[in-house]
């Protein structure tokens, strides 16, 4: 089981999702069926639904990077705590997204589809998955795809 606290730093994103509670609930139980280890342990994260204003103030914070950006993942435990962790109970991390870049990526397409996309791409690396070499990000692209054709 996965559940999800929801904060909102931005109007835009209250205007977009009208009860984004029941937003992520409907998603990540669709998740849990097909990801294992959502299967075995209650896993509670964070999501900060925000603006790339202060998505670039926490990129510059905490990688160093002085621009905005679609998804920051703050994992809580490294992968080998996370996989060998005999707590059925854990906090994962938090994950925050930009809704003006997110928005921008839509304007041909699908919001909640490209929302979707970064999220699920936060929650990997939540969970342990990267894209630092090849066979990484060819792994996680699988998952990711894998994903979003369940929950869409």
């Amino acid at each position: 089981m996965i559940k999800v606290n929801v904060e909102i730093k931005n109007k835009s994103w209250k205007e977009k999702i009208k009860n984004p509670n029941k937003y992520f609930n409907n998603k990540l139980n669709k998740v849990s069926k097909i990801v294992t280890i959502f299967k075995k342990k209650k896993i509670t994260f964070t999501i900060l639904l925000t603006n790339s204003f202060n998505m670039k103030k926490l990129n510059k914070k905490f990688r160093n990077l002085n621009k905005p950006t679609d998804v920051l993942s703050f994992p809580f435990l490294s992968h080998r705590d996370f996989r060998l962790s005999k707590d059925n109970n854990l906090y994962i991390g938090d994950i925050a997204t930009s809704y003006e870049i997110i928005k921008r990526r839509s304007q041909k397409g699908n919001f909640y589809i490209e929302f979707d996309k970064v999220w699920i791409h936060g929650l990997l690396h939540l969970i342990g998955y990267d894209h630092i070499k090849n066979k990484d990000y060819l792994r996680m692209s699988k998952m990711e795809k894998k994903i979003l054709s369940f929950i869409n």
